[in-house]
């Protein structure tokens, strides 16, 4: 009988192991950073930093761990009990931005964006969380196709803000002022839209429409935000290519 006990206090500890959930924040030298893509290489896993850099994934000792975004250094972490003792701590270092370099009194070349890799991740990113939870994309009153308003507020959790954010200053960037901003600047040109983040030539228009939806704050127009600007156009511009090639144009122009 005491072997008996043995072995189940020897199973539970095993399986105790092997349910640990990894809390963490994720901090740069400017504070926390939210949108991180958190990536638990050996169980197959993925999350992301939400607003106040937190995040949770389901992990154990000896697992590999990536820190991912489009502006920050990659960092590889190997689990040790310490990280499951309390909330893990994680620093990332941001790449330094050479966008002021271009800017020359001549016409003005176009900044090389290398966001091949990042694209194929998030894609990746959200495809999974829609199979993961497909109930999340689906709502009641969808007959016949899906309700693109309803899919863009569900979303929240990847791309959003926390529903108790402060209320922003600025209003929310329109369609005009997008068209506007890639028919005049010289750094966000629609070869930007079609070439870099793959939206279809016959599709700009929508996605436009797909962005301003998003209610992204118009404060990100300002030169100083550029950087912060082109991530969200990023971030949107994989999300509308799944929803389009999951659900169709036509569930989109039925909004």
């Amino acid at each position: 009988m005491r072997h008996f006990f043995v072995l189940i206090s020897l199973l539970h500890v095993a399986f105790a192991l092997q349910a640990q959930t990894l809390k963490g924040k994720v901090y740069d030298t400017s504070g926390t950073v939210k949108n991180i893509k958190v990536l638990n290489e050996t169980q197959h896993q993925v999350t992301a930093t939400d607003e106040k850099g937190d995040f949770s994934i389901s992990a154990q000792v000896n697992d590999t761990i990536f820190l991912e975004s489009l502006f920050y250094h990659p960092e590889v972490v190997i689990l040790k009990q310490s990280h499951f003792d309390t909330i893990a701590i994680f620093e990332i270092k941001r790449i330094v931005s050479e966008l002021d370099e271009v800017e020359v009194k001549a016409e003005p070349e176009q900044p090389v964006f290398e966001v091949e890799s990042y694209n194929v991740e998030l894609h990746n990113l959200i495809k999974e969380d829609i199979k993961n939870n497909p109930g999340l994309y689906q709502t009641a009153k969808a007959t016949n196709g899906m309700d693109f308003i309803a899919i863009i507020g569900l979303v929240a959790k990847l791309l959003k803000r926390k529903d108790n954010y402060k209320a922003p200053i600025y209003n929310p960037i329109t369609y005009a002022q997008l068209d506007s901003l890639f028919s005049k600047s010289s750094i966000f040109k629609k070869q930007l839209v079609t070439e870099n983040l793959k939206i279809p030539e016959d599709k700009v228009n929508l996605f436009y429409d797909f962005c301003a939806a998003k209610q992204l704050s118009s404060a990100l127009l300002k030169d100083k935000k550029q950087m912060q600007l082109l991530e969200q156009l990023v971030l949107n511009s994989q999300l509308f290519l799944i929803l389009l090639e999951e659900y169709g144009q036509e569930s989109i122009t039925k909004e």
